[in-house]
């Protein structure tokens, strides 16, 4: 709680209270002058935010409430793209893995990653339906595909980037490929997955909500379309807007601590060993040199 307080009191904190105070009275005043304007349905164009707030506790039954709706649509979208988040950071770690053992998987499969991403998830979701025949599944596929990528590309540029005095130094002590891998090549990768991820997180859940919108069903886009289309409250549309923004950043935080608490400070040490290590071998290769000169 107290470190809770003391980033809040900090710098950061407050800017950041700035530019939120700034985006809600910018808001309220695009609100007033709409409800000024407008004669029918203002809130259909843009509420204020007391409206939004006062919505949360608004009924559209007997037993439930427009924010409880929109959680229980929340929870269908989210674990949709949880099971296709996981997948496709699976699959993209195996992947970068095999481009990175082998340079013909990689000339193989890489042109087929930029084929994937080319193509329009509007136009992707109606093939994966077809190939699929589960509404459900197509949705936490086209998740994977989405985090397939960006865990894929960043994963093997990992790889790449490990120095050419790590692999010499590895070398030198008759390291074989699992071990080369386990105490070099997967530390230096792992922040660039991570990197990956954040990219990837908010991306499946996005990619979810709207294929939620074209599909039907259960999940916050099923419940976006109808409230547009009237069907249901216009305050569960807004309500699932500042939900949707919150889950994206939330999702790339959780990713950064995930970072900071598995990667963090290890990884900086066994780097910092790595260099010293070949630090020292180099020396001991001058001062042999020197020797027997």
């Amino acid at each position: 709680m107290k470190n809770f307080i003391k980033r809040l009191t900090s710098k950061n904190g407050w800017v950041l209270f700035v530019w939120l105070a700034a985006l809600a009275a910018v808001w309220e005043i695009g609100a007033t002058v709409i409800g000024a304007t407008v004669r029918n349905h203002p809130e259909y164009i843009l509420p204020h935010l007391w409206q939004i707030a006062a919505s949360v506790v608004q009924p559209v039954s007997d037993t439930q409430t427009i924010f409880g709706l929109v959680m229980v649509n929340a929870w269908a979208t989210l674990s949709r793209a949880l099971v296709g988040f996981l997948i496709g950071m699976a699959a993209g770690f195996v992947l970068a893995l095999l481009m990175s053992l082998s340079r013909a998987v990689e000339k193989i499969a890489f042109p087929y990653l930029m084929l994937i991403q080319m193509i329009p998830i509007l136009g992707m979701a109606p093939i994966v339906l077809s190939l699929t025949g589960d509404i459900g599944v197509s949705r936490i596929v086209i998740a994977a595909i989405l985090t397939f990528y960006p865990v894929a590309t960043n994963m093997l540029a990992g790889f790449r980037s490990v120095s050419r005095e790590k692999h010499e130094l590895m070398y030198s002590y008759a390291a074989n490929t699992f071990v080369k891998y386990v105490k070099m090549m997967l530390p230096s990768a792992l922040p660039y997955m991570f990197t990956g991820l954040k990219i990837a997180a908010p991306m499946a859940v996005t990619a979810s909500i709207l294929v939620d919108t074209l599909q039907g069903g259960v999940g916050l886009g099923c419940l976006l379309s109808q409230s547009l289309k009237h069907n249901t409250s216009i305050y569960a549309f807004w309500e699932i807007v500042f939900i949707s923004a919150a889950l994206g950043i939330l999702s790339a935080k959780l990713i950064g601590l995930i970072e900071s608490l598995t990667v963090g400070g290890r990884l900086s040490a066994l780097s910092g060993r790595l260099i010293r290590s070949a630090g020292k071998e180099k020396r001991y290769e001058k001062q042999a040199e020197k020797t027997e000169a």
